[in-house]
């Protein structure tokens, strides 16, 4: 049965990036509201066929297999699935999609998950970057994220990573309650010690329906100062470039030629794939985003209907609006000229007023052409893309 699914392109310019939605957990921690489930591994079955069923529904009658150049397993916990399930998955996109020569093939994975047997078949099957979602070295820190692992699981699992796939990621936390500056310090020494490729730096938000917001609306759980997070974010700043990492991108910091491409096609605007519960699509200016809802997810597809619940026609003001905000994250920012010959407009069109107060304020700079963030201007981005929308 073919699902009557919005997935399709007509246009010449084809995603050429896949990211594959896999939602199942050990257990949820704190802070995380992302679309996942914990303890319902009896379901992963049923999802490895929603998965095949809805990826074989795209561009039906175009020629298969079809090229990509990135793919992204994300989560929830991708690395929580056996080998067994692991290689059909990537079975399922090997039969559907053609990997290109210089394919980035990622996959979110918890270091406890790591072992030696599942880091090889990984390898492989054409995976070549592993995201390790560490978020910190300090056991108190980990507790208090009610995370599962400690640094020297951390430790091993980059050791035995390192055997077999060069190309490693780390995710660190900013701003867990109780955390000070010297103990923000040690967390970027010792992630400096294990020289990962990449590196990405995120404040933590205590987001309404996790079992953080719940606490600290008894007064359980205290947030860091935005002053201190500032504070630790200018030192993971001024510290990973001292040491040789490029930073890149608002959060993201890399070796050189680590950057993360499958990202980069996300903040140039390019359109891509997006499978599972809860995945988003660009395809055609069409944004399509499935339902989070796992359970509802799997009903969906079973039953033949699109699993795509939120679907909007992104027109070329949305799109430049979307440009704009995207190409100022990125730290060399945007060639002016270049966007309007890419758009239509000028970035001045858009929002005029509020680009010349945040240049007046210093939060922007214009300089030979090119527009961007000041230091003082990332320090409150999430503030300034609301501008722009």
């Amino acid at each position: 049965m073919i699902i009557n699914h919005p997935h399709w392109s007509s246009d010449l310019t084809i995603p050429r990036s896949v990211y594959v939605h896999v939602p199942f957990c050990r257990h949820r921690c704190g802070y995380c509201n992302f679309t996942l489930v914990a303890n319902r591994d009896e379901w992963v079955e049923g999802y490895l066929n929603a998965i095949e069923k809805e990826i074989s529904a795209v561009n039906v009658g175009m020629p298969a297999p079809q090229e990509v150049d990135t793919v992204f397993l994300g989560g929830g916990t991708p690395s929580h699935l056996s080998a067994d399930q692991l290689e059909r998955l990537i079975y399922i996109l090997t039969n559907k999609f053609l990997f290109a020569s210089e394919i980035e093939f990622s996959i979110e994975a918890n270091p406890n998950d790591i072992t030696a047997e599942k880091v090889e078949l990984l390898s492989s099957l054409g995976v070549n970057r592993f995201s390790l979602g560490v978020q910190s070295f300090n056991s108190k820190k980990l507790q208090t994220l009610e995370r599962d692992h400690d640094a020297q699981v951390v430790r091993d699992a980059i050791d035995t990573i390192r055997k077999r796939v060069a190309d490693i990621s780390i995710d660190l936390i900013i701003g867990s309650p109780g955390e000070t500056l010297e103990s923000w310090q040690n967390d970027l020494d010792d992630v400096l010690s294990i020289n990962p490729t990449h590196i990405s730096t995120y404040s933590l938000t205590i987001e309404k329906g996790t079992q953080f917001w719940n606490r600290w609306n008894r007064g359980d759980l205290n947030e860091v100062s935005e002053d201190s997070a500032a504070d630790y974010y200018e030192t993971g700043i001024d510290f990973l470039t001292n040491n040789g990492f490029d930073h890149y991108e608002v959060s993201n910091f890399s070796r050189y030629g680590f950057r993360c491409r499958h990202n980069e096609n996300y903040w140039l605007g390019k359109s891509y794939y997006g499978f599972g519960p809860g995945a988003a699509s660009y395809i055609d200016g069409m944004r399509g985003m499935n339902h989070r809802s796992t359970s509802r997810y799997l009903q969906l597809v079973q039953s033949g209907q699109s699993p795509t619940v939120e679907s909007e026609l992104v027109d070329a003001e949305a799109s430049a609006r979307e440009k704009l905000i995207f190409g100022l994250r990125r730290i060399q920012g945007i060639d002016v000229n270049a966007y309007r010959e890419e758009t239509g407009y000028t970035v001045f069109e858009l929002a005029e007023k509020d680009m010349n107060r945040l240049l007046v304020q210093k939060l922007l700079e214009l300089e030979d052409q090119t527009l961007r963030l000041t230091r003082s201007g990332l320090l409150v981005s999430d503030s300034i893309w609301p501008l722009f929308l």
